[in-house]
């Protein structure tokens, strides 16, 4: 018997960034289940502690959502929304590890006789959801897509650290397998958020929404790298030149900068393998990877250049792939410390917000977290956290050892007045 409305009971399959939210989201309006492999993960949850900063501890005590690390709480659900990571592996090649474990999950927690409904918010690209997901869960169920459980899509659009566009707040795109399945997918979302749903064509259209929104990102980020490049050997900050383009109406506002992360990232990757897959060859997505991905290295090497290739001690301020995020996922700045150092510089690690046990293990890195009582050659400023642009002009002052560089990378110095012999340079 199919459940209606708020009867239906809903598991959310992944806990992190995307997971969360919506399923604390979800528990105002519906019995929620957040499930996580994870039983760490979620003993920290039932702590009232979200590491991703995500969810504040308030909302997690006053939720209803019942928080497991156990299968045999999750099954016989109505809804199971996938929310786990879509990365690539060393190679840049999509690695739908992450999805298929869960996919392997589910199919062992639906039950004849719910119509089940099977949601992935997980990035892939166009198909995966119905020709890579959907016989898995067949085969492993042994129960009949589109008679016994069925499929629907509704992409992801967090926006790490982002308290504006939240998950209640923010336009659903939603799919499904049919019109009545793509029914209760868009009432369900409807409920939670105040923008309400969209209705894409298709699963497929939904899946290809999704995977072009950070595609597009990353294609403008590109040329702002590649003119910010260009405008280093002319003696130009880009901050300069966009300060004057920005006057005009239409000027599009993107910035340069070390493009990491779990989506912007990573997600171009996916639309590339995609298009090769069916013998197009993607030159504009692949350009726009190639100079993003170099970013890192003309960073570090500029830097290096700049101090007529003097070793030296250089302090790093900022490790996490964005501003004001503990988010490690992807970040490019680990690009700039390992060319630095290759170039033979001594290379010091300060981040109030990234987990120093974390930053060991995805990067064997060690963050000092008194760093800042120090004196370096070298001090870049590679992610601008809100502490770091509070820095008193004494404090930065006093960073720099006698005629060093300061490294402004995303220019939220360039009105500070600090003396004459710290040489400046921003992008």
């Amino acid at each position: 018997m199919v459940a209606s409305g708020t009867d239906q009971r809903i598991v959310v399959v992944g806990l992190g960034y995307v997971g969360l939210p919506l399923a604390v989201a979800l528990a105002k309006h519906f019995p929620t289940t957040g499930f996580d492999i994870s039983p760490e993960r979620i003993a920290e949850l039932q702590r009232g502690h979200d590491r991703t900063r995500e969810v504040d501890p308030e909302a997690l005590e006053a939720s209803s959502i019942v928080l497991t690390a156990d299968t045999s709480q999750a099954s016989g659900a109505d809804i199971y929304i996938v929310t786990v990571p879509t990365p690539v592996d060393d190679a840049n090649r999509p690695d739908l590890g992450p999805v298929m474990a869960a996919t392997r999950t589910v199919a062992g927690l639906i039950r004849p006789g719910l119509d089940t409904i099977v949601i992935y918010e997980s990035t892939v690209y166009p198909g995966v959801t119905e020709d890579v997901c959907g016989p898995v869960l067949e085969q492993i169920s042994g129960l009949k897509r589109g008679v016994d459980f069925f499929l629907g899509y509704s992409p992801e659009r967090i926006n790490p650290g982002d308290r504006e566009h939240t998950v209640d707040r923010i336009i659903k795109v939603v799919a499904g397998e049919n019109p009545e399945i793509l029914d209760r997918v868009a009432d369900m979302y409807g409920r939670i958020t105040s923008a309400g749903a969209f209705r894409a064509a298709s699963i497929k259209t939904a899946e290809a929404a999704k995977v072009i929104e950070n595609a597009q990102r990353d294609i403008n980020i590109a040329f702002m790298n590649e003119i910010t490049q260009i405008f280093a050997k002319l003696d130009l900050s880009i901050w300069d030149v966009l300060e004057a383009a920005g006057t005009k109406w239409n000027f599009l506002r993107f910035q340069p900068g070390l493009v990491g992360g779990h989506c912007i990232g990573v997600d171009p990757y996916y639309l590339s393998h995609c298009a090769q897959s069916v013998g197009h060859l993607p030159r504009v997505i692949l350009a726009g990877r190639s100079i993003n991905d170099s970013m890192a290295s003309w960073v570090a090497d500029a830097i290096h250049t700049r101090r007529k290739s003097r070793i030296g001690s250089v302090l790093i301020l900022g490790v996490t792939f964005k501003e004001d995020v503990p988010d490690l996922r992807n970040s490019k700045v680990f690009d700039v410390v390992r060319r630095l150092q290759w170039l033979g510089h001594t290379v010091t690690l300060h981040d109030p917000l990234a987990n120093a046990a974390e930053a060991a293990h995805e990067y064997d890195a060690k963050l000092s977290p008194d760093a800042l009582a120090g004196q370096y050659d070298i001090v870049v400023a590679a992610v601008p956290h809100r502490s770091y642009k509070d820095l008193s002009d004494d404090a930065i002052k006093g960073l720099v050892a006698g005629d060093g560089l300061l490294a402004d990378l995303k220019g939220i110095w360039r009105d500070r007045a600090l003396p004459a012999q710290i040489e400046r340079w921003t992008l």
